[in-house]
């Protein structure tokens, strides 16, 4: 089966910034969902906007077997983007957002959206500047859906959003998912949010790969070990990427090779992609 997105050492580099991405490489199959991690600064927004065709790189990148910047035409009919920002034109009546996608989208199924619209609090006639942020993210989210899009790729989407809105978008976006052969990328911050939802993982730091692996790789890989002060300078002959002091205890954050050495110290517990994201965000590149 072929990858539906394939990314081969793509690099970018800023005339006055510098390099904003280096020699990053993936690829995602149908079922996928990969988690962009990162801090601001870390590169993801370069990556998405190579993937969108949006600004030039070296390297290959394919997204459905086409080339972003030269058949972005082509992508377009696959591919969907959902921002933090709201990018749909506010003088427009949500009607009107329909029937214009509706012109446009050969692909577009205007009974779904309407069906998704109509368990929300979304009034046809309502222009989309008069919307909350939370509805706009929906109306964007039901659009996308109803074009049956194939890649969606959604850059911190549900920031600055309550837990109403959050739960909602979530459902819906899974149900979308697991309704078709998909591609999910999520580039997020919060990664306690969405580590439920991935199946692999890229954490980037300046521009470069920190992290690239499996969620169920991770679990195998890395462990936390909650042990009395008294262990610290053994513990420390680990090489802990982390720790986090207690009261009376402290966990650290260990490969597993160390974890047969570390089960007579003290309690081991599943790692959390947010420790293992912390602990690569301090390390230096």
């Amino acid at each position: 089966m072929s990858a539906l997105v394939s990314v081969q050492n793509a690099s970018k580099q800023y005339s006055k910034q510098g390099e904003g991405l280096h020699d990053i490489s993936f690829e995602l199959q149908a079922g996928q969902v990969l988690g962009l991690l990162g801090h601001n600064g870390a590169g993801k927004s370069t990556l998405i906007n190579a993937l969108l065709g949006a600004h030039e790189y070296s390297g290959t990148i394919r997204i459905n077997g086409f080339e972003p910047l030269t058949q972005r035409d082509k992508i377009m009919q696959s591919l969907s983007y959902i921002s933090d920002v709201n990018v749909l034109p506010g003088w427009m009546t949500v009607a009107q957002l329909l029937n214009y996608t509706e012109g446009v989208h050969t692909g577009f199924d205007r009974h779904k959206a309407d069906e998704l619209l109509r368990h929300t609090n979304i009034k046809l006639r309502t222009r989309i500047k008069a919307l909350s942020k939370g509805m706009k993210v929906q109306l964007h989210l039901a659009v996308v859906i109803a074009t049956n899009t194939q890649i969606l790729i959604l850059d911190e989407p549900t920031l600055g959003l309550d837990l109403v809105y959050r739960e909602t978008f979530y459902r819906h976006l899974l149900e979308w998912f697991h309704d078709g052969e998909r591609v999910l990328i999520i580039a997020s911050h919060e990664v306690s949010e969405i580590e439920h939802l991935l199946a692999d993982v890229l954490i980037l730091k300046q521009g470069r790969s920190v992290l690239q692996s499996s969620m169920e790789a991770i679990s195998e890989d890395y462990f936390i070990l909650d042990a009395n002060d008294e262990h610290r300078m053994q513990i420390e002959t680990m090489n802990p990427l982390s720790f986090q002091k207690g009261l009376a205890s402290t966990k650290w954050l260990l490969s597993s090779h160390h974890a047969k050495q570390a089960e007579a110290l003290g309690a081991i517990y599943e790692v959390k992609l947010a420790d293992l994201f912390l602990a690569l965000q301090k390390e230096a590149v």
